[in-house]
């Protein structure tokens, strides 16, 4: 009797347990299966889908805005008759004076891009583009300054003329080298962020999954930063 009785507690026992490894494997998958359905609609927050054709050529409006600023700069290459008659320089200055209509219309785009930029259901290349067409554009404000303060103490004064159109030029070539590469790259469906301390900069101000709580919600990076402090204080 004493054998059977502890066979049969050692049967329960057994039983108990293939219950109990039941439910935990059980509970572990549903909590799998919530992480992965919150995961899916964290993804479906923050668009990081592949760009379809349409996002890619929409990619590229933003940096009509740092062009129609560096325009300035391209003043001596683009005064040649030979290249205005060029129809693509045509509507680059047919745009451009429709721009310069427009009161305040830099400040109009960069709160526009500044703005649209930080919305995660747009497509990731989109707003990838719209932040980095924001700092290529002050990228530009830095030869101007340097230009002024070189032109008030009078140094600018004494150098030929041959030296401020090559200047010049050199900074709107600049420009239209990395437009053409942020353009050629993003119609291909590639992120550019390949610009030296432009790009990474531009990385750092991307929304990224853990900006979403365990809600969905989205919470901005100062947010975060603040809440982690808090913890680290408690």
């Amino acid at each position: 009797m004493v054998s059977i009785d502890q066979f049969r507690n050692k049967l329960d026992a057994l039983v108990r347990e293939e219950k109990r490894l039941a439910r935990e494997a059980a509970d572990q998958a549903k909590r799998e299966e919530e992480q992965a359905a919150l995961a899916e609609a964290k993804l479906e927050m923050l668009n990081e889908k592949v760009p379809t054709n349409q996002e890619k050529v929409l990619s590229i409006i933003p940096y009509l805005f740092p062009l129609m600023d560096g325009l300035a700069y391209g003043r001596f290459l683009l005064s040649d008759e030979g290249v205005m008659s060029n129809p693509i320089v045509a509507a680059i200055g047919a745009l451009y004076l429709l721009y310069r209509s427009i009161p305040f219309s830099g400040f109009i785009a960069f709160f526009a891009l500044n703005f649209l930029g930080g919305n995660p259901s747009l497509n990731r290349l989109i707003r990838f583009n719209m932040q980095q067409a924001i700092f290529v554009d002050i990228a530009l404000f830095f030869p101007g300054l340097l230009g002024g303060l070189l032109g008030a103490v009078g140094i600018t004064k004494n150098l030929p003329q041959a030296f401020t159109v090559l200047s010049t030029d050199a900074i709107f070539a600049s420009l239209l080298l990395v437009l053409g590469y942020c353009t050629v790259s993003s119609l291909l469906g590639f992120e550019p962020d390949k610009i030296p301390l432009i790009s990474n900069n531009v990385k750092d101000r991307m929304p990224t999954i853990d900006m979403f709580d365990d809600e969905g919600r989205f919470i901005p990076r100062q947010d975060r930063e603040g809440e982690s402090q808090d913890d680290k204080k408690d």
